[in-house]
């Protein structure tokens, strides 16, 4: 690859990276919303939950359509599409009149914003080697992690000054600027522009489908990253709620604390590539594993509202290492149809956070929100160590990935 091409590709990763971030602060923008959604609509912290779980469903079940489209269509300019068709649902929510319309908008918000974050993976996973992709990933991260850590805040922010419902006209203007400008790079750089499918990628939608679903590493990975998306967000969308009720802390400095998770995360995307070299992908998991477990024990039993920096800090640094790491197997579990297995594993991810939240909810609002921290760290340590075990067995049987695409 020439300097101009590694130069066209950086910029190309770099729009999809901020793509990332309204995508994920779309996700997470509700969550310090919560108390005040509750007051405003009268209605339980259970029912005002379906606003975080519903976009978190529709973003998980529209996946298995994404992926083949991506495949067919090109990904690139499938985004770019995508990231535009967000205002609507953004607009919906900021003019509900009802908490079910704003549930149904966020759902809305949902499918649209479901084309970003994987077709994007599954981008990078065509245009860059194996060797390499991990630390690409990671990078590419930033946007998404910036977006966990703008969501809490903004939401937070907007809540306890203007109004919640400006906090959606926020995303609004950002979805419009930034679709525009991956819109204008899917025209105009060339390595941006759709590759001609071979035959496997013309195959039938059920046929790419099966195709994943016929490796057994493939259902592996897709069963483990359900279950950190139900034991990492399940519990972490009730963190601010909780800060709120027990602390007293206002929703924005909620908002804020758990934004330090997303500090965790930047800190491991600058230490990325050393951690992938001395760690390897086994340490990585492990050790990704036994932060996260940590951080929920410390968000469970802390004292004081301070124990919430060193646990968001590890939960987000624990959860990158556990999560980019199953990424990047992701994304060659079947090199042929990328953007299909891609969009099986956020889709798998997503309805992993849905269920977490939903039956988060029911935790919290019975037994509280120590028991629900404590279940989740307590749970976390057989999946990661049990992953890690199933990752040593590959590794050590011999399997080699290919470095090409």
């Amino acid at each position: 690859m020439t300097q101009h091409q590694s130069h066209q590709q950086g910029r190309a990763i770099l729009l999809l990276s901020v793509a990332a971030f309204a995508s994920a602060t779309s996700a997470r923008i509700c969550d310090p919303m919560l108390p005040e959604l509750s007051r405003v609509f009268s209605a339980s912290a259970s029912e005002v939950a379906h606003v975080v779980s519903g976009f978190a469903v529709a973003y998980g079940l529209v996946q298995v359509f994404f992926g083949p489209l991506g495949d067919r269509l090109g990904k690139y300019r499938l985004i770019a599409y995508t990231t535009l068709a967000c205002v609507a649902g953004s607009l919906g929510s900021a003019v509900a009149l009802s908490l079910d319309q704003l549930i149904l908008a966020r759902f809305l918000n949902g499918v649209t914003a479901a084309g970003i974050i994987p077709l994007s993976m599954a981008w990078i996973g065509d245009t860059v080697p194996y060797e390499e992709r991990q630390a690409t990933l990671a990078k590419f991260l930033g946007g998404q992690i910036m977006g966990i850590i703008g969501g809490q805040f903004i939401g937070g922010l907007f809540s306890d000054t203007v109004g919640w419902r400006w906090a959606f006209v926020f995303l609004c203007l950002a979805y419009l600027s930034i679709g525009f400008g991956v819109w204008r790079e899917a025209r105009q750089n060339p390595q941006t522009f759709h590759r001609h499918l071979d035959g496997t990628q013309k195959a039938g939608f059920w046929a790419q489908m099966a195709l994943v679903l016929a490796s057994p590493w493939a259902r592996v990975i897709l069963l483990v990253v359900f279950l950190e998306g139900m034991l990492v967000f399940g519990g972490m969308a009730f963190v601010p709620l909780y800060l709120h009720r027990r602390f007293g802390l206002a929703m924005s400095a909620a908002g804020a604390l758990m934004g330090v998770f997303g500090l965790g995360g930047l800190a491991y995307i600058v230490a990325a590539k050393r951690f992938v070299r001395r760690l390897g992908e086994l340490g990585l998991v492990v050790l990704g594993t036994a932060a996260i477990a940590v951080a929920w024990l410390l968000l469970a039993y802390g004292a004081t509202w301070t124990m919430t920096v060193p646990a968001a800090f590890l939960l987000g640094i624990g959860y990158y290492m556990l999560h980019n790491t199953l990424q990047t197997n992701a994304t060659q579990m079947a090199p042929q149809v990328r953007g299909t297995a891609v969009s099986l594993f956020a889709s798998a991810f997503f309805l992993g956070q849905s269920v977490g939240v939903s039956g988060g909810a029911i935790v919290f609002d019975g037994l509280g929100a120590s028991s629900l921290f404590d279940l989740s760290g307590t749970m976390i340590l057989p999946l990661g160590f049990g992953f890690a075990w199933l990752l040593r067995r590959r590794q050590s049987g011999g399997d080699s990935r290919r470095s090409t695409r």
